[in-house]
Formats: structure tokens, C-alpha cells, sequence
């Protein structure tokens, strides 16, 4: 073959560094008409050719392709595919000899000729048009293979030529793809495919999938949709694990687009939840949650609450926040929404989300005609079990604003409970004393049994030595609390009634003039049922709140204006009221690549500003899907960082579904918050990494 390029600068052009020149070699023994000296430079050509090199030898190559040596068109082919990977604009060079290559016989020409159109079309716009007009000749083809096979060679298990037929299914979707007129002409075809085909081997089940995906991805006819749904229904019943990943994976992104079709099988969807694999679990408890609706929610949720108390632990927390944001959208009612999320709490507690809490606290108190009910049934939880600390801050909550309807027993829809005033406070020292409590924990039991000194008949020595001891509490908000409801009782006993009144309802998602209309109504309220203070008592409750505040006794009073009483007395008992609504936090783009684009959009929670929820959105305005997308995040050290699953790993091209992933941040100290970020994806059968620092994130997503 002659001498090679050695990188010793002896050959024109060539530095010692890099050899970027064509060696003159291999140009002549492209165009020497010796077959094996003509593989052996094409060979080296697809495997270690340059842009340079592929532009210099286009023409050659382009020579080759009409070659009437098979071994050398296939070779040819080959290399045509490397050239269009290392240089996209050559694509114009090889349109003319694909058009003559798909009248071949030779297996080989015809296979890798499908697998160049195809990289034709992925990457030239003007070579998907041109190759539409070949699809009815594409469409025999894969006719022929379905009706009366290619060559018994080259049949895998009864399947004529499956490598053949997958690679034409794909150029199919590529051409249909947002296109009426050839999307029309492959529909008989791929009923024809998906009717015919062997499922009893893996070769006939990969040929179905295929179709599967090209019907999907095509504009085809509503009844092939339901067919191709049907399928991926069968494969759910395949003994072989990767056969139903595959499908429940599929099943799962188009269940958006097929709900209703996709729900026929929602009973095999929900048997898979005992896969003892994980990943076939994880698949269908996703699939399982985006299957429930108005019609099924009791159902569905019954299947999940009996999953939620087996599945291995990895799973629990997305099982138990699924159940909970699908019982708020689809409760039939309020009472049913309530018994979900408490047998959440009781089952997985510890695995639920931030805001169950103040959710269910906001669910019960406006539901009145519950809260007999609601009492009831969480004190019962509470005496069970006190290791789950959100189930017992709801219940504490609970007992200390309707501690009163605990003892009255007039609740016909729960078994009667005998319950007195003792068990209860006795209960909630137990949550006091417990050594599995949080403090946010004891200061929900404290408050509570503050608030019954004011529900319960009888003498309240009990609760005032409680509330003593937990003056010298090492925690400072404990103490904070425990001090100043230790001076409502000393210094202050005929306010006490009306400051511990039951709080009102508050709406946190509403606009600022009804928050301002419910506490103007709430300080109204307390206004009325204590009585009128006159000037002297108005100025002793101030110097208690000066007090409380460190302020000085020398302090200039504003004048006792009427909003005051109610804002000082939310303060005192540290009380949720509704604050302004924050300012929305812009979104931001932090990354862009051939139509690849990552968002960020940001929310901090109102009850926890330490908080920053970061939601990162995946889109794909490209011609090729974007396959195996993993983004991976890390932060200083001095925040924690917790990444939610994705909700997938393929971005369909051209604007299809995106890929959202959750970024929970926790910055206590309002650090300046940097983030970086790794991607890792595959586009255009290429494999991407990205890793960069994102430093312009809003300010106010941290201060």
C-alpha cells in the first residue's frame, strides 16, 4: 500500500504535532482498481480519517459507491456514513448514489444504505425532504421481508432479516415524522407489521418495538395507536425483565398522549409494582401515578397505599409524595383526602414531602364538619405510634385547637372514645419527653398543650409546670416559647382566652387583599371575645412585648394603634400568618447546544425561605432524539443538596415532551449559592458531556 504518514513532518503540510493532511497514499489506492488495497484505505478512512481528510476524499468515495465489486460498495457505504458524522455539510455529495443504491439485492449494500439515508436525514433538513419521495420504495421493501422473506441466510428464529427490517422501521419514523402524506403511506404496512410478526422470540419482539416506536412517532391513524398500545400491553406479560422495562418505559410516555388506551392495561401496570427488580418497580409506580384520575383515585390509591408499606425503602419517598400530590388533584372528598394522607404519614412519615404538613393542617381546619373526626382519628395515630414526626406535629396541631370536641365523644362516624383530660396531657408530655422528637416537634406538643389550657375544664397547675421547665430548654425557640406562654399565665391570665382563640383559616395561595381580609377578620375576632382593655392594660401588653423582644424599658411606645394587638399577639404565640407573596424569581437558561437546551426555574416556599426548589427542564428543538440524558448537580458545602429522579431520559426531537428534574437546595445561612452542573446525553449517535458552573443565578433565589 506504500509508506504511511509517520508524523515526522516528512510529507507536505505536516507538522510534528498534528497530521492534518491527506497522505498521498491513500488517495491513490482509493483509485487503484486492486479490490483489497481499495478496502484496506476505505477501512482506514471510516476509522481514523479527519474532517480534512473526509472533505479531500469525498469525491473518491462518492467514485466507489457505483463500484460494480460488492465488498467495495459496502465498504464505500461505510465510510460515506463516517464522512457525514465527522462533516455534515458532504451530505449533498452522497444524496445522488443513495437513490440507486436501494434498488440492490446484496444484503450488506442494502443495510448499510438504509443506515446512510438515515444519517442523511438526521442531520440535513434538504436531505429529509429529497428521501421522501423514496418511502413507497421503502415500504415494499419492508413488505417483501414481512410477506416473503429475503434470504433464509440471513432469518434469525423464523424472523426474516430482523436487522433489516428494525433499521428500515427507523428511517420510516424519521420520514413520517410531522408528515401527513408519508405517514399515510406507511400505515397498512405497519399494521401489517405489527400483526405478522412472531412475538414467541426476542428477533420478533425487537421488530414490534420498532414498529411500536414508528407508529408513535408518525402521525398515524387513531387505531393503529390503540394497536401499538396493545402491544406494549403483551410485553408487559414477557417473562424477560428487559422486555418489560422496554414497555413500561414506553408505556409511560404515552400515557400524555394515549391516557385512555394506556388505561386498559392500568391492572397489569399495577402487578408489576411487586417486581422484585427495582428498576421495573420504580418504572411502574411512575406509570401507576400518571395512570390516576377522577374515575379510578379510590382504586389507584388503595394499590398504592398496600405498595407504599412494602416497597424497599429507595422507593417509599417517591411512592409517598406521588400519593399525596394525587389525592390533592383528584380527592372525591375532603374526608377521603384526609384518611389518604394520614395513612401516608402513618405508614412512611419520614419519607413525606416538606409541605404534607402545613397541607394537611390547612385541609383539616377547613373542613369544620371534619374536625371531630379528624381529632379523633389523629390522637388514636399519636397513642399508637410517635416515631413519625410529621403525623405527630399534625396531630399535636389538631389536638391543641380542637382539643375540646377529644372529650365531648359526640362523634358519630368513629368509633366512641373514652378519652379525659389527663390522658391527653399525659400524651403530649410523651411527646415532650421522647427522645425521636424534633424541636419543631415539641414546640407543635408545648403550643398544643398552651392552647388546651383554654379547651379543657379544670384546674391548669399541670400544664404551668410543663411550660416552667421548658424555660432553661437548651433549644432557644423552645425556651423563647416556653417563656413567654409562662408570662401569658403570670401576668396575663385574662388575655390568655383570646390570644389562644383557634386560628382562622389561612390561604396561602391566595391574592394579598384576601390574606389582609382573613386578618383583619382574625384580630376582629380576638378583639371581640376578650375584653375591653382600657389605656393602662393596653401599655402592659406592650411592655410584655417589649419585654419578650429584648427591648429596652426606656423605649418610646407608638401609640396603641388597632392592628397592633392582633400583629403582636400572631408574634408572640410565633404563630404561621399568611406573609406577602414573594416577587417571582426569573427563569434562567444555563445551557445550549445543537437545539439542546437546559432551563432553570426557581420557587422559595413562603413557611421554609431556606428552601430553594430548582426545577431543571430538558428541551430538544433538533431533528434527533436525545437518548440516555442524565443531569448530575453539586453545591458548596455549607448547603445541602437533594436531586429528585427524573421524570425520563429521552428528549423526543423537534420540541417533544422535556425532561424536568427537582433540585432541592437548603441554605440556612443564605449563602451565595453556585451551582455545577454535568450533563451526559446522546445526540445524533454521539456521545455528549458537559460540565460547567452556573455563577449568575438570581439573587433572590438565596438571599
Amino acid at each position: 500500500m506504500g509508506t504511511q504518514c509517520t508524523g515526522t513532518g516528512s510529507w507536505p503540510n505536516c507538522s510534528t504535532s498534528t497530521c492534518w493532511a491527506t497522505p498521498p497514499t491513500l488517495d491513490s489506492d482509493l483509485s487503484q482498481g486492486i479490490q483489497p488495497v481499495q478496502g484496506l484505505a476505505l477501512c482506514t478512512l471510516s476509522t481514523m480519517g479527519s474532517a480534512e481528510m473526509c472533505r479531500d476524499l469525498a469525491p473518491e468515495v462518492e467514485k466507489l459507491l457505483l463500484q460494480p465489486s460488492p465488498y467495495v460498495r459496502k465498504k464505500a457505504i461505510l465510510t460515506a456514513v463516517h464522512m457525514i458524522r465527522k462533516v455534515p455539510e458532504l451530505s449533498s455529495v452522497f444524496l445522488p448514489p443513495c437513490v440507486h443504491l436501494l434498488h440492490e439485492r446484496h444484503h450488506g449494500i442494502l443495510l448499510g444504505t438504509i443506515t446512510l439515508i438515515t444519517e442523511l436525514c438526521e442531520r440535513s433538513p434538504a436531505a429529509l425532504r429529497h428521501f421522501r419521495k423514496v418511502v413507497p420504495q421503502l415500504v415494499q421493501i419492508l413488505r417483501t421481508l414481512v410477506t416473503t422473506g429475503y434470504s433464509t441466510e440471513h432469518s434469525i428464529s423464523g424472523v426474516s432479516d430482523p436487522f433489516l427490517q428494525v433499521q428500515i422501521l427507523r428511517l420510516l419514523r424519521i420520514l413520517g415524522r410531522n408528515h401527513e402524506e408519508s405517514s399515510e403511506t406507511m400505515n397498512d404496512l405497519l399494521a401489517q407489521v405489527a400483526t405478522n410478526t412472531d412475538t414467541s422470540r426476542n428477533a420478533g419482539n425487537a421488530v414490534l418495538f420498532e414498529t411500536v416506536l414508528t407508529i408513535m412517532d408518525i402521525r398515524s391513524a387513531a387505531g393503529l395507536r390503540v394497536l401499538a398500545v396493545n402491544i406494549l400491553g403483551r410485553f408487559l406479560l414477557n417473562s424477560d425483565r428487559n422486555i418489560r422495562y422496554v414497555a413500561l418505559t414506553s408505556l409511560l410516555r404515552l400515557v400524555q398522549s394515549d391516557h385512555s388506551a394506556v388505561q386498559r392495561h392500568r391492572p397489569t401496570v399495577v402487578d408489576c409494582l411487586q417486581e422484585t427488580d427495582a428498576s421495573l418497580s420504580r418504572r411502574a409506580l411512575e406509570l401507576s401515578l400518571a395512570l390516576v384520575n377522577s374515575s379510578n383515585v379510590r382504586a389507584m390509591m388503595q394499590e398504592l397505599q398496600a405498595f407504599l408499606e412494602s416497597c424497599p425503602p429507595d422507593l417509599r419517598a417517591d411512592c409517598a409524595s406521588g400519593i399525596l400530590l394525587a389525592a390533592e388533584r383528584f380527592a372525591p372528598t375532603k374526608r377521603w383526602h384526609i384518611d389518604t394522607i394520614l395513612h401516608v404519614l402513618t405508614t412512611a412519615g419520614t419519607h413525606v414531602r416538606d409541605d404534607a404538613v402545613a397541607n394537611l393542617t390547612q385541609l383539616i381546619g377547613g373542613a369544620q364538619e371534619l374536625h371531630a373526626y379528624s381529632v379523633r382519628r389523629l390522637y388514636n395515630a399519636l397513642a399508637e405510634d410517635i416515631s413519625q414526626q410529621p403525623l405527630v406535629q399534625v396531630a399535636a396541631w389538631c389536638i391543641g385547637e380542637y382539643g375540646d370536641l377529644l372529650l365531648e365523644g359526640n362523634c358519630e362516624e368513629i368509633e366512641p372514645l373514652q378519652v379525659d383530660k389527663e390522658e391527653v396531657l399525659a400524651l403530649l408530655e410523651k411527646v415532650l419527653q421522647s427522645h425521636m422528637s424534633l424541636p419543631a416537634t415539641r414546640g407543635y406538643a408545648l403550643t398544643a398543650l398552651m392552647k388546651l389550657s383554654t379547651r379543657l375544664q379544670g384546674d391548669n397547675n399541670r400544664i404551668r409546670q410543663v411550660v416552667s421547665i421548658y424555660r432553661s430548654c437548651l433549644d432557644v425557640e423552645l425556651q423563647q416559647r416556653a417563656v413567654e406562654y409562662d408570662t401569658l399565665f403570670r401576668k396575663y391570665e385574662h388575655m390568655r382566652a383570646a390570644i389562644l382563640e383557634k386560628m382562622p383559616l389561612v390561604e396561602r395561595d391566595g391574592p394579598q387583599a384576601d390574606e389582609e381580609a382573613k386578618e383583619s377578620k382574625a384580630a376582629a375576632q380576638l378583639s371581640e371575645a376578650a375584653p375591653a382593655p382600657t389605656e393602662p392594660q393596653a401599655s402592659q401588653l406592650l411592655d410584655l412585648l417589649d419585654l419578650l423582644d429584648g427591648a429596652s424599658g426606656d423605649a418610646q411606645h407608638p401609640p396603641p394603634l388597632h392592628p397592633s394587638p392582633g400583629g403582636a399577639l400572631v408574634y408572640l404565640l410565633d404563630l404561621p400568618c399568611a406573609p406577602p407573596p414573594p416577587a417571582p424569581i426569573p427563569d434562567l437558561k444555563v445551557f445550549e447546544r445543537e437545539g439542546v437546551q437546559l432551563n432553570l426555574s426557581f420557587i422559595r416556599p413562603p413557611e421554609n425561605p431556606a428552601l430553594l426548589l430548582i426545577t431543571a427542564t430538558a428541551t430538544n428543538s433538533s431533528e434527533g432524539d436525545v437518548t440516555d440524558f442524565i443531569c448530575q448537580a453539586a453545591v458548596p458545602k455549607s448547603l445541602q443538596l437533594q436531586l429528585q429522579a427524573p421524570s425520563g431520559n429521552t428528549v423526543p426531537a423537534r420540541g417533544g415532551l422535556p425532561i424536568t428534574q427537582l433540585f432541592r437546595i437548603l441554605n440556612p445561612n443564605k449563602a451565595p449559592l453556585r451551582l455545577k452542573l454535568r450533563l451526559t446525553y446522546n445526540h445524533f449517535h454521539q456521545s455528549v458531556q458537559e460540565i460547567f458552573e452556573v455563577n449568575n443565578l438570581p439573587v433572590e433565589s438565596w438571599q
